[in-house]
């Protein structure tokens, strides 16, 4: 291209009108006549001034197309600059075939700590997320967050151009000012900067930053991370000397205590907690054993939804009962009359403890007390588990800091800090609310922020620079346990972002830094063979820390536990699972993804207890004011079953304004209220009814299931008396039907579900919504009920309103054999498949929507409204997200789960070429691919032996609403707990014998 450098690109627009628009003024002609260099001038001016513009002169039209067919080769060959200039290659690269994607590994980010990921790409352009098999915080799974990075890849409202004092500026032009800087820097080893990060576990992060600390010695580092939990830390400090970090062995223990831990829901290790989890709770056959889970919280949880017991109670009891079972461990009663659980509650407990032994696990929850984590490492100690279902690392996340954003306002206001640099974090918005950053950050004499949207903290920094996505750059993280990933980019910035590690080269003076050069120097001591192989594992081989061995103290060293405050409200702060601090808030997927259990979408709620609501006389939606220490916030209540008495639950991340989907959401701002010596709970508060209500949007209005035989379930000891518990109590499955039967000579697909497994993670709903093209609606459409999830997860109570049993169910589409939805069509759109799938024909779909009036599951969408923009112009890059496999629906047709037939044509194919039959296990669903627990078994029903047919054929296996004949493909496992005994039942069913 050195030849016509001179040139200004002709973009892809330019290309497709030159291309395909022929001559309007001669449309017998064709351009490729327009042969003559003069004819061809005059037509492109006449035709396309703006392009006549960028044109050389004399140039004809087979040279124009050569100039435009190597520029736009260079567009694709880079993976594209912008998300338009997709366009046929002129060359085509080498791998690269059309249609055909290419899987990379890297890992994503949660929290500071990495998960592996394998992102599919689509000539360069990511379109899905999947979980790395190989890597150990994922074993293939993923969540929420990380189906939707591909949304927040492509989302139109990142930042796109460096700011200077708010204007539009170049990234040279900050090169330079901060050139002026570091020479100052250098003479006074950094006097007066600061740097503020978030907990980051990225080897080349800290080794750039030790960098800068020996370039600039007086440099000061603070961390500010409003969702970092340190109790851990503080007690593992006072216990052994340093700081340590548990890592838990799930799939080793028989009986697990959580004391107010949601490890299946939060936390670095989630999935692969999950996975373990959900291992030793799978039950076939009447010789199976299961684990047996206790659960004391204060906020319902999804591992409080999975437990065979769950103790809800006030924030402030966790420590007495904390207290009480280690006292009990030891073989006294001292403090157990000072427990809010029932005698008898911790008898049990207890005598399960001793006789798991080693094989028992106590787990504290991450923000929790100093204290609640002592008791729980010194139970386990006590039971001799360290070393089996509990071990200790080096923390991953360890790095000496300054302090924290309190004490970095402190030294701002003392004036030792005049200069701070904001790495990822949004002090302005996250910061406590007796930290006045805002104040504190305005005294500044220079405020830099580098992060991936202008959010609160960049509409006040004096230089705000442009992020690139974790997507786009080079980098490294560790997993929590350890095992280091390199995280690769699947793509140029599309904005023209810079990495951290860029930015942080270029405080140390060296302003054009590769980031691929600064990551492969940390990992120098791999071989150019060891770097590919962790390019294309996703996981450095043998990275991950070696358990320390560690001597628990005889005595704790800690105060007695505080007494729970029994005449004044408490408060519980969440992170919202999907939002977590508010940095996702501008992802439609997340805000229209229901919460697990209160099912909210596009905004949050005050949670109360019933007996709460009742006491109060407050009702769903009612606005009440929440006051506490001299600030007071708005906010709608939501009654929520298994919530603590005389406990609100807020939840954070909502109440941004910053962005038009975040805007667009309701909801509070619950840091007003969090203070920073009370991150997690406080006391104190002071609730007010309000004379109005605030809309709260919900996709569940319905919650329990009336003594119908939906969800199905037993105790262990009941299964097995009796392993066919499904079919007791309701009536014969129909063996006639008017339907017509079809056969299938070669594959015959189906699913099965298995509820004891689900943990309700909703990880299957937003993986099917990033296959599948399906649009978000908005908060009004969804409170009219015209969501469009093809999934969806059913959440029931049974039992008492104060602490009743939850149960999840996912409902794709049931793929009927005898489908109602098949004989009303007028048109023919829902068909029957020759391999037995309930397909939908959009082309043919007049909206009629009688298939969904006469399907009895609801499962069927019908898109109102144009929710899909296919005007690229106003779109935007967020286009680019859509899967190009799967067809991108215009408004006015009906939308269900195909089963990914999308997958299923693709192996289909591959086996067809390869003269063989399509393996078991290699079709794969979105959703069964996504799940942490491997819930889902899909497969060919006729080979006989596949797992799908293994888990159809066991005992427990039933259809949901069978005995409308419809006679479903998709199938259920009937839920399986393992309570004990001695402890008195909630709801009225059988219990084991312990």
């Amino acid at each position: 291209m050195s030849a016509t450098a001179d040139i200004k690109p002709v973009s892809a627009s330019d290309l497709a009108a030159l291309r395909l628009a022929g001559t309007r003024h001669e449309p017998w002609r064709s351009l490729d006549e327009l042969a003559d260099t003069a004819e061809f001038q005059r037509f492109v001016e006449a035709e396309f001034p703006a392009i006549a513009e960028r044109m050389p002169l004399a140039v004809d039209r087979r040279t124009m197309l050569k100039l435009m067919g190597a520029s736009l080769s260079l567009a694709g060959l880079t993976a594209c600059s912008e998300a338009e200039r997709i366009v046929p290659y002129v060359r085509q690269p080498e791998n690269v075939i059309p249609g055909k994607p290419l899987n990379y590994a890297t890992a994503l980010s949660s929290d500071g700590y990495g998960i592996g990921a394998v992102v599919e790409c689509h000539e360069g352009r990511p379109t899905k997320v999947e979980g790395n098999p190989d890597h150990p915080a994922s074993r293939g799974a993923t969540d929420a967050i990380m189906q939707a990075s591909v949304l927040s890849l492509f989302d139109p409202e990142r930042s796109r151009t460096p700011l200077k004092q708010g204007e539009p500026a170049s990234y040279d032009d900050f090169l330079k000012d901060i050139a002026g800087l570091a020479g100052g820097w250098a003479t006074s080893g950094g006097q007066g900067l600061a740097l503020l990060t978030e907990l980051t576990t990225s080897p080349t992060t800290k080794a750039q930053i030790e960098a800068l600390k020996k370039r600039y010695p007086k440099l000061r580092v603070f961390r500010h991370d409003p969702l970092a939990a340190i109790s851990g830390e503080q007690a593992t400090t006072k216990l052994f000397g340093r700081a340590l970090t548990p890592i838990y062995h799930f799939d080793r223990a028989d009986v697990i205590v959580s004391l107010d831990a949601d490890f299946l829901g939060e936390g670095p290790a989630r999935l692969a907690y999950a996975r373990d989890f959900a291992g030793r709770r799978r039950v076939r056959k009447s010789s199976d054993t299961m684990s047996r889970l206790y659960v004391v919280e204060s906020t319902p949880t999804i591992t409080g939804a999975a437990a065979d017991h769950r103790h809800p109670v006030r924030p402030s009891a966790v420590e007495s009962i904390a207290a009480a079972i280690k006292a009990a461990v030891d073989g006294g009663n001292a403090v157990a009359a000072s427990s809010p659980l029932e005698p008898a509650w911790t008898s049990a407990l207890v005598d399960d403890l001793r006789t798991a032994g080693r094989n028992a696990l106590v787990v504290p929850g991450a923000h929790q007390t100093p204290f609640v984590h002592s008791a729980a490492f010194a139970i386990n100690a006590r039971l001799g588990a360290i070393g089996n279902t509990l071990e200790f690392i080096e923390p991953p996340d360890a790095m000496l800091t300054d302090g924290d954003l309190a004490v970095l306002c402190h030294a701002i206001a003392g004036g030792s800090v005049d200069t701070v640099v904001v790495v990822g974090s949004n002090p302005l918005h996250t910061a406590p609310s007796d930290v006045d950053a805002r104040k504190a950050f305005s005294r500044l004499k220079l405020l830099v922020h580098w992060g991936l949207y202008r959010d609160e903290t960049a509409f006040l920094a004096h230089w705000h620079v442009p992020a690139t996505h974790e997507l786009e750059g080079w980098s490294d993280i560790r997993a929590y346990d350890g095992t280091a990933s390199i995280v690769q980019p699947l793509i140029q910035p599309l904005f023209g972002g810079k990495s951290l590690h860029q930015l942080l080269a270029a405080l140390g003076a060296d302003y054009d830094a590769d980031a691929r050069a600064l990551v492969r120097a940390t990992w120098k001591a791999m071989d150019e063979d060891g770097w590919r192989k962790a390019l294309r594992d996703g996981v450095v081989p043998d990275s991950a820390t070696a358990p320390v061995v560690i001597a628990m103290p005889s005595d704790l060293g800690v105060a007695s536990p505080r007494p729970p405050v029994a005449d004044r409200l408490e408060l519980r702060f969440v992170a919202d699972p999907w939002l977590r601090d508010g940095r996702n808030a501008n992802s439609s997927w997340l805000q229209e993804l229901p919460r697990p259990l209160s099912k909210l979408v596009w905004g949050n709620a005050a949670l109360i207890s019933p007996a709460t609501a009742e006491r109060l006389g407050l009702k769903n939606g009612q606005a009440v004011n929440l006051a506490r220490n001299g600030r007071d916030i708005d906010a709608p209540v939501w009654i929520t079953p298994g919530q603590p008495d005389e406990t609100v639950t807020l939840s954070l991340g909502f109440g941004r304004k910053i962005g038009s989907v975040a805007a667009l959401a309701g909801g509070y701002d619950a840091f007003a209220l969090r203070t920073a010596d009370a991150p997690w709970s406080a006391d104190g508060l002071v609730l007010t009814a309000r004379d109005g209500s605030a809309r709260v949007v919900t996709t569940q209005h319905h919650q329990a299931m009336e003594g119908r035989a939906i969800v199905r379930h037993a105790t262990l000891d009941a299964f097995k008396r009796n392993s066919h518990f499904v079919r007791e109590g309701v009536p014969p499955v129909p063996t006639e039907s008017l339907y017509p039967d079809w056969s299938y000579d070669q594959e015959a697909w189906g699913m099965a579900i298995d509820q004891s497994a689900c943990i309700g993670c909703m990880a299957c709903v937003s993986a099917c919504q990033a296959e599948n093209n399906i649009p978000t609606v908005g908060p009004d459409e969804v409170a009219r009920g015209h969501e469009m999830h093809w999934l969806r997860i059913d959440r029931y109570y049974e039992g008492t309103v104060d602490d009743p049993d939850i149960f999840f169910q996912p409902v794709p589409c049931m793929h009927c054999e005898k489908a109602p939805c098949e004989v009303v069509c007028p048109v023919n759109a829902t068909t029957h498949t020759h391999d037995g799938l309930n397909a939908q024909v959009y082309n043919r779909c007049i909206g009629t929507r009688y298939c969904s009036q006469n399907c009895p599951y609801k499962v069927r969408r019908f898109n109102f409204f144009g929710f899909q923009d296919f005007d690229k112009d106003s779109a935007g890059p967020q286009q680019a997200v859509h899967n190009p496999d799967v067809t991108v629906r215009s408004r006015g047709v009906m939308e269900k789960c195909t089963y990914c037939v999308q997958r299923i044509s693709e192996k289909r194919i591959r086996a067809q070429i390869e003269n063989r039959d399509i393996a078991d296990g290699e079709v794969v669903t979105a959703c069964q691919q996504a799940c942490p627990t491997e819930a889902i078994s899909f497969g060919d029903l006729n080979k006989k032996g596949s797992r799908v047919v293994r888990e159809k054929s066991t005992p427990h296996n039933y259809a949901l609403l069978e005995e409308l004949n419809t006679r479903p493909r998709t199938t259920y496992l009937g839920k399986i707990t393992n309570p004990n005994g001695r402890i008195a039942a909630k709801s009225g069913t059988e219990t084991g014998d312990g």
